[in-house]
């Protein structure tokens, strides 16, 4: 132990971390920067934080405040100490609704904020698209701002009072006319008064440097406001009183389409005088999909406000009669204006990749202009694009002329570096010269901090030296941020990848097949760390069951980025720390949908297990649980499931199996089927019957052998709606299709028994060999059906996933693969696709359940929205995952947090649910779960619509 983190832990009574995991986390946060800091410090209160600053002094350590992690600049990133105020520090201390003021600590996140002054009809007016996981204390470190700046300013406009701990260990209370101010401050600014009276860009989005102006006498002399905005280099922040506004009872959202971005940009201004709450932009290169949106090229998203619908929703279409515009959308219901605001919100992570898949990177994310010369800016910014040979979609707050985006820099060479220094000084020029400011919400950081005389020229920059001087004389909070910066082009987190590509299992298709492209996707936007899921959202269950960095897709994302640098992480695949960090991960594939850009954790995971274990012992769960296909049909095979059950009910003898196995000792071993569904099918006939379209059921391995009802179930709706239903081929070789046997005698002669499985068991315990083969036996079974035009419906939504996913990915080098994964259909899909005129038995019941995390991220759920509503089953499900996900839940040690993920969604609405309510539950998992854990039996769609057909 180092002297600097024992005198930490004899000091403080928050947690120290100077272990390899929690240095990791924080070596980077939202921006292209990375620094590997001495340790963290979690402190519980102000007392610690003064401690800390006590300790560092005394070692001459830098210290570095950090929230969620999601600074553009780099300021959130340091090599002293980190100061982690998200795990303690992060309560909402009052809400005055009289006075319209809240107190907050640094680490309260913005959405809890606005969720405690909802009821009073208040809210913090400003609101970055991160708000889900962003804290107060970052946004007042960087002054931000939010969509609604429009209407209600910047951070600083609604910060009244701060706590600050300085450097040297002052407490002072910072407020207007000189409260709270250090010594020598005052002596400045009266010095200096001409230069802070005519030096500093009239703008509603000035964020860059020091705002000294704000201590101006006609200003108030305001310390507070001052200090908003200068990311951590002054002081310590430990509580704040701020502002709030009364929230619009209601609102309406009016998309504006336009030809093009800068038509947008040159109606935004115009439209200020209507008083909107919200003018924001974006253009077609950054939208995935156009449904829902007005025609157009780009789109300003304009909110308004009002006592009533009607009241809002006439000030939108004065909004939309005072526009010129191509087309215009007018939306009042709330649900819509959500799924709206998503595609804006979702642009910091989704502008990551351009529409090739390529990346781009931020750096230039936030400049902004006077509003009224934004179009100008914008073709200025454009041509200065083509010029350098490099592609951008600028999106943003239109109505404050500051402009996000994305640039597809390249970063990993020497070459690529060079033109990003070039492309970097050159639009700090076309900014200046636009009357403009180099940061307009997220700070300066490292990215431009460098930039900074070429705006306020070398006077002013001399003049914010001097400030820092004055709150921290020795240089200890935030080095190299704003003032004495490091160069924009060092310190750059990719430098530490490997160059070459990694040899690696999986196809990484949409990553050219490079791991390490793969890792890089995640740019810590975070937002894995929100808190509350929405609709059925799903990333990240673990997360917001322990809330712990290390759990959340960001956070392994992290590790895995250091295990390929090397440098913390020194032993690879090997890592103790990756593994930990994977452990919690349910491999609910999440991220893969709800990630903006579309970081496949569960992917890595398998890859991970993978290597990690190659040529040693794995866990027993592994070999229980990954191989639970192999048990399972030898149990069929010699018929001793009810000998199983029996054994299974002795406890003393289940204990046993459960500790030999690596199963929670929590866990009820579950029950064998008496009949499998395979044989049941044998029994009927094994044959299709009728005459509509052939359809391959799949007897995934839990309908097969633990849910047999469910497949009974499927076959006799899909019969119902007039499909001809068989199972596939269980020889390989020449085979019929539709028999679901291949009982000829040529079959029988030339080819060799089997049963299909997607290997899904093997790929999240990564057994990736195991799991390969498996998955070519399936594909020489299906080779018969890959002839025909029959689709494969998929009942277990945990498989259809893999079916998609997994096996096109690992198997990449097989075509057959990609063939069958284009037929995989769930069951709404097929009686959607394949009988479309035939209606559902009327249900007409109140549903509840979850929908399938799989489902949500790889399948989509349309279709099964649409089939329950023809049936007459009303209400929404829930989100989140049900916490046992396949393998997860039943291995020892997870049982606690497998618990607490089926409480964040499901067994609340479960609770909830009105009388007589249809519980869904269409994955295994789920059924489990629920009835492990709330008494309640779920069922699949399948069988309460062919319990109706009767």
């Amino acid at each position: 132990m180092t002297d600097l983190e024992a005198a930490l832990r004899r000091a403080v009574r928050g947690e120290v971390g100077f272990d390899t995991t929690s240095r990791a986390l924080t070596t980077m946060d939202a921006s292209n920067y990375r620094r590997v800091p001495l340790g963290v410090v979690a402190p519980r209160d102000a007392d610690d934080v003064a401690a800390v600053l006590e300790v560092c002094r005394e070692h001459a350590v830098p210290v570095v405040a950090r929230g969620g992690g999601t600074s553009i600049a780099g300021q959130a990133t340091g090599t002293g100490v980190v100061l982690d105020f998200t795990r303690h520090m992060n309560r909402l201390v009052g809400i005055d609704p009289q006075a319209r003021t809240a107190v907050v600590q640094p680490g309260l996140v913005l959405d809890r904020l606005q969720d405690a002054a909802a009821p009073h009809g208040l809210r913090f007016g400003p609101d970055p698209s991160t708000h889900s996981r962003c804290t107060l204390g970052g946004m007042i470190g960087n002054n931000s701002c939010g969509s609604h700046s429009v209407a209600w300013g910047t951070t600083a406009d609604s910060v009244r009072e701060l706590s600050v701990l300085t450097a040297r260990g002052r407490r002072l209370r910072l407020g207007q006319e000189w409260s709270g101010a250090p010594e020598g401050l005052r002596g400045l600014v009266d010095g200096e008064l001409a230069r802070l009276r005519t030096g500093f860009p009239d703008l509603p989005r000035r964020i860059s440097g020091y705002a000294l102006d704000a201590l101006l006498p006609e200003r108030g002399a305001d310390v507070a406001r001052s200090f908003c905005g200068s990311e951590g280099t002054l002081g310590v922040l430990t509580e704040a009183v701020v502002g709030l506004v009364e929230s619009p009872r209601a609102r309406a959202l009016a998309v504006l389409g336009y030809a093009d971005e800068a038509g947008a940009a040159e109606a935004a201004a115009g439209l200020l005088p209507l008083g909107p709450l919200t003018v924001e932009g974006m253009a077609v290169d950054l939208v995935p999909s156009t449904e829902g949106l007005p025609r157009g090229g780009a789109w300003l998203f304009v909110e308004t406000g009002g006592d009533t619908e009607a009241e809002a929703r006439a000030r939108a279409e004065a909004v939309v009669r005072a526009a010129d515009v191509v087309d215009a959308l007018v939306v009042t219901d709330p649900g819509g204006q959500r799924a709206l605001w998503r595609i804006r919100e979702d642009a910091s992570g989704t502008a990551t990749r351009m529409p090739d898949g390529s990346e781009a990177w931020p750096g230039w994310e936030d400049c902004a202009v006077p509003p009224a010369r934004l179009g100008g800016y914008l073709r200025d910014f454009r041509r200065l694009l083509t010029a350098h040979e490099l592609r951008g979609t600028p999106y943003g707050h239109f109505g404050d002329g500051c402009i996000h985006v994305r640039i597809d820099f390249d970063l990993l060479s020497a070459d690529g570096v060079a033109r990003f220094r070039r492309f970097s000084e050159e639009l700090a020029d076309v900014v200046v010269a636009h009357g403009g400011s180099l940061s307009g919400e997220h700070g300066d950081g490292q990215a431009r901090a460098e930039l900074l005389p070429r705006m306020y020229g070398a006077e002013t920059v001399a003049l914010f030296e001097r400030a820092k001087a004055v709150w921290d004389p020795d240089d200890l909070l935030n080095p190299g941020m704003l003032v004495r910066p490091a160069p924009l082009d060092a310190n750059l987190r990719f430098s530490v990848l490997p160059r070459e590509p990694v040899d690696v299992e999986f196809g990484y298709p949409s990553d050219g097949g490079d791991f390490s492209a793969a890792v890089r996707r995640c740019v810590g936007v975070a937002k894995c760390r929100t808190t509350s899921v929405s609709g059925t959202g799903v990333m990240c269950p673990s997360f917001r069951a322990t809330g712990d960095e290390q759990h959340s897709t960001r956070g392994r994302a992290r590790l895995l980025h250091e295990m390929l640098a090397g440098e913390l992480v020194t032993d690879g695949w090997r890592s103790t720390e990756v593994r930990d960090a994977l452990d919690l991960c349910l491999s609910c594939k999440g991220c893969r949908s709800d990630c903006p850009v579309e970081v496949d954790m569960a992917t890595y995971k398998a890859e991970f297990l993978h290597h990690h274990y190659a040529g040693r012992r794995r866990p027993a769960a592994h070999y229980a649980m990954g191989w639970l296909p192999v048990w399972l049909r030898w149990a069929a095979r010699t018929r001793t499931a009810p000998v199983v059950n029996a054994l299974a009910a002795v406890r003393p003898l289940a204990a046993v199996a459960k500790r030999l196995g690596g199963i929670a000792r929590e866990r009820e071993v579950p029950r064998l089927a008496g009949e499998t569904f395979s044989r049941w099918w044998r029994r009927r006939g094994g044959r299709p019957t009728g005459g509509g379209d052939l359809v391959v059921l799949w007897p995934d391995t839990f309908t097969e052998h633990l849910s047999p009802s469910v497949g009974r179930a499927a076959v006799r709706v899909l019969e119902a709606a007039g499909l001809r239903v068989a199972l596939p081929p269980t020889l390989r070789g020449r085979a019929v299709v539709g028999d679901g046997t291949s009982r000829s005698a040529l079959a029988l002669l030339t080819a060799r028994r089997g049963q299909v499985c997607c290997g899904l068991t093997y790929v999240s315990t990564g057994q990736l060999d195991r799991a390969r083969a498996v998955m070519r036996r399936t594909l020489d079974l299906m080779a018969p059906v890959l002839e025909t035009s029959a689709p494969v419906v998929v009942l277990e939504p945990s498989c259809a996933a893999a079916l998609r996913t997994d096996l096109p990915e690992l198997l990449h080098d097989d075509p057959r693969a990609a063939r069958l994964a284009a037929r995989v259909l769930t069951f709404a899909e097929a009686l959607e696709r394949h009988a479309p005129d035939w209606t559902p038995p009327q249900v007409n019941l109140p549903a509840v359940g979850q929908t399938h995390c799989h489902q949500h991220a790889v399948l989509g759920d349309a279709a099964d929205r649409r089939l329950r509503e023809s049936a007459g089953l009303t209400g929404e499900l829930s989100g989140g995952c049900c916490g046992l996900a396949g393998n997860f839940g039943f291995e020892a040690g997870h049982y606690e947090v497998s618990a607490a993920c089926a409480e964040d969604q499901l067994l609340p609405a479960v609770r909830e649910a009105p009388d007589g309510a249809v519980v869904l539950a269409d994955g295994f998992s789920c059924r489990t779960q629920l009835e492990r854990l709330a008494g309640v039996r779920g069922r699949h769609l399948a069988e309460v619509l062919a319990q109706r057909l009767a």
